[in-house]
């Protein structure tokens, strides 16, 4: 039995460990219920049950949670709509995710694959600062898909906790004169109508 300031007491029977806990106004707690003989403990069973439930959302709140992040692209992608798919695969690698990339292909599509493959090994080659492949791409049914995973060290703090910007006030540009519209020259009435 261990005593309420957390001394040994040593091996004390049931009936003696209760009433000694009651005389003090606390809970007797069995510790580790395995061992021989088992081991109690003379706490106050509430608080200690507190101090458990903050110590675990404390380590939840230090803890960041991976999660998986999709991106879909066609394999007639234009350069904007690439780039614009690109940051935002972008973005999410550095909060820290992983980022599930898909090429999906319709039809006739599924039989030009390289194009798919070709599409997935540019994002690779373009955030290969930021980006490790955990998986490479693989066809699945109509689609091909690629993991991509941060790299250790590389991932910046969410956008929420980053300072923003200052804007900044653009320089007031010269005022040109402004010319007035010339007279538009009169229709003539016609009678013949």
């Amino acid at each position: 039995m261990i005593g309420p300031e957390g001394e040994q007491v040593g091996i004390v029977p049931t009936s003696e460990a209760l009433a000694r806990a009651r005389e003090v106004g606390l809970d007797l707690v069995e510790v580790s219920p395995n061992s021989r003989p088992p081991v109690c403990r003379i706490l106050d069973y509430g608080k200690y049950k507190y101090d458990q439930a903050k110590k675990q959302a404390q380590s939840r709140k230090k803890q960041h949670v991976v999660s998986i992040k999709g991106m879909r692209f066609r394999p007639k992608i234009e350069e904007h709509d690439y780039q614009f798919k690109m940051r935002h695969v972008k973005s999410f690698l550095e909060e820290g995710n992983k980022v599930k990339c898909f090429v999906l292909f319709r039809g006739r599509e599924k039989a030009h694959a390289e194009f798919g493959s070709k599409i997935l090994e540019r994002l690779a080659a373009d955030l290969t600062e930021i980006a490790t492949v955990e998986s490479t791409s693989r066809l699945e049914g109509n689609s091909m898909t690629m993991l991509l995973a941060p790299r250790p060290g590389g991932a910046k703090k969410p956008a929420a906790a980053r300072p923003k910007a200052e804007k900044k006030e653009p320089d007031a540009a010269p005022v040109s004169p402004v010319a007035e519209p010339e007279p538009q020259p009169e229709m003539a009435e016609r009678d013949d109508v």
